[in-house]
């Protein structure tokens, strides 16, 4: 009689060796999914826009009508620039919405641009994700050239008097977005301005 081969045995450390890889593969993707949930926290920016006057500009919304910056002197404004592909862009749209909730009546308005995106990817997650703000989704280009835009998601607070008091790399937070409206005059300087 023959003693059994080692080949018996080559079946069962594949499955073993695969299991261990789908593990790795596991632990690499959920790694992955953490690091791109703690890249979307706000991080303040030195721009060379912050601290100038807003560039305006002028886009249709996904409603039809039209966005334009310079009407609305005398509000706060979040200019937001996003993409729905980015996956820290998604993670902040809960915020932004808190935030557009959390102020209505109030001289705030919010801005969505889309960056490097489509209409109709942007109109279906914007429907999905119930986001009641405007977002401007063609010819975007020079209004994200005009703000420096590198990367996204990227996002300018706009003073009342036109002037860009803060920039942000990642994802916004509608605490982190009260209190830049708190540090540079709170609500008291709305109005500030003509609309």
């Amino acid at each position: 009689m023959t003693a059994p081969s080692g080949d018996t045995a080559s079946p069962r450390g594949g499955s073993k060796l695969a299991r261990n890889a789908a593990i790795v593969v596991g632990l690499v993707l959920v790694a992955l999914i953490a690091l791109l949930a703690t890249r979307g926290t706000s991080k303040p920016i030195s721009s060379q826009i912050v601290g100038q006057a807003a560039p305006d500009f002028a886009g249709e919304t996904l409603d039809g009508s039209t966005f334009r910056m310079a009407n609305h002197r005398g509000e706060w404004v979040l200019v937001n620039y996003f993409a729905t592909w980015c996956t820290p862009c998604r993670l902040e749209d809960p915020q932004i919405q808190q935030f557009v909730d959390s102020h209505k009546g109030d001289p705030v308005q919010v801005v969505s641009v889309a960056f490097s995106d489509d209409a109709d990817s942007i109109r279906e997650y914007w429907a999905k994700e119930r986001n009641t703000w405007p977002v401007i989704s063609n010819n975007t280009g020079l209004i994200a050239l005009d703000y420096g835009v590198t990367k996204v998601p990227e996002s300018y607070m706009v003073a009342p008097s036109g002037l860009v008091v803060a920039g942000f790399f990642g994802g916004v937070t509608a605490n982190g977005l009260d209190k830049v409206i708190a540090d540079n005059g709170g609500m008291a300087i709305a109005g500030v301005g003509t609309k």
